[in-house]
């Protein structure tokens, strides 16, 4: 994707701005250094940042406290939600974060210039979920798995609204067993159904789990149903286009209160925005094919070094593929992702 070329005037605008910014964390950086040394602000304590809102954040302490409305020192950024940080409470009843603790994982994805921007961090397990509808797509849910498998973070399928499919289960339980058989957990919900929602509160205890997927499919809703004693905007699909809407703006981080079914392993969820389409634009040929876990056994041992698993002669993924060892589906899947880094 080439970049815009800015204007003259333009390219003074967008240096002006960034000059402002920068002078005012530079100030605010001097306000927070002298509150501290006037002792202003009381000792260090841990924290977890639990929603993210540019140079703010709400911080949840440890324990049970409610979370604290808190500013970044000038020298911070990149925080996003899950973070661990150290942090001190002002005399105001706010506080400001003066360290990031060391990432055990973070969802990062590409921005519209294909740059990395984290999404989530300290995540033991993504979440993809789809549903019935709107419908889901083989090669989207691929996406999906390249992606968390890229991140190294757990990968679990939740299939939404199941009590809309037919009894047979059709294609999309053929394809759901075919991610089982892979190795992938595959977890089974509905809104609409007592006890829908017991095999998804088992995969969630004593785990901090991230929900991405397509709009529409029902994220917010999974979460309202979860948490009920939080308040979420629940978007309803669109009558024209059966797509969802966004309902979600910011990265935001739930636990399950005392009281609630996993009481004795309470989890965490965090809610990020819904987006349509995970970009894998700065992966390149080999990281998504990595990404696709039964390629795994075969990569390294085609005839060419450079092969690219099109047409050349001896290329160990074609000839798993005319064996059964990997699906042609899933193999489609792959050229297709890897043609659509090939366009951008």
């Amino acid at each position: 994707m080439s970049k815009r070329k800015l204007s003259r005037q333009q390219r003074w605008r967008v240096e002006k701005i960034q000059a402002e910014r920068a002078k005012r964390a530079e100030k605010r950086g001097e306000q927070d250094a002298e509150k501290l040394a006037a002792g202003e602000y009381g000792p260090e304590q841990p924290g977890r940042v639990i929603a993210h809102f540019g140079r703010t954040l709400d911080v949840r302490p440890e324990g049970e406290p409610p979370p604290v409305r808190c500013h970044l020192r000038a020298n911070l950024e990149g925080l996003v939600t899950g973070d661990r940080v150290i942090w001190r409470a002002g005399q105001d009843g706010s506080g400001v974060v003066v360290a990031r603790g060391e990432r055990q994982s973070v969802l990062e994805r590409p921005d519209a210039r294909g740059q990395l921007k984290p999404v989530a961090a300290n995540i033991d397990q993504i979440l993809i979920v789809f549903a019935v509808e709107p419908e889901p797509h083989a090669n989207l849910i691929d996406r999906y798995l390249v992606a968390a498998e890229a991140t190294g973070i757990a990968p679990v399928l939740v299939l939404n609204k199941a009590d809309l499919l037919p009894d047979s289960g059709g294609e999309l339980r053929v394809l759901l067993d075919r991610y089982a058989a892979l190795g992938y957990p595959v977890v089974t919900t509905s809104t609409a159904r007592d006890g829908g929602l017991d095999a998804l509160h088992q995969r969630l205890a004593a785990r901090t789990s991230v929900f991405v997927g397509q709009s529409g499919v029902g994220k917010s809703s999974l979460i309202d149903r979860l948490l009920p004693d939080e308040e979420l905007r629940i978007g309803a699909l669109s009558e024209d286009s059966r797509k969802g809407r966004h309902t979600t703006t910011t990265a935001r981080l739930y636990r399950f209160a005392p009281g609630d079914r996993n009481d004795a392993e309470a989890g965490e969820l965090i809610d990020s925005p819904g987006i349509r389409e995970f970009g894998l634009i700065h992966l390149d040929e080999t990281q998504v094919a990595e990404g696709f876990i039964e390629f795994r056994d075969h990569l390294g041992h085609c005839r060419f070094r450079d092969c690219r698993h099109r047409h050349e002669p001896g290329c160990a993924l074609l000839a798993a593929v005319d064996s059964g060892e990997i699906h042609a589906d899933r193999f489609a899947s792959y050229r297709r992702i890897v043609d659509s880094l090939d366009e951008t």
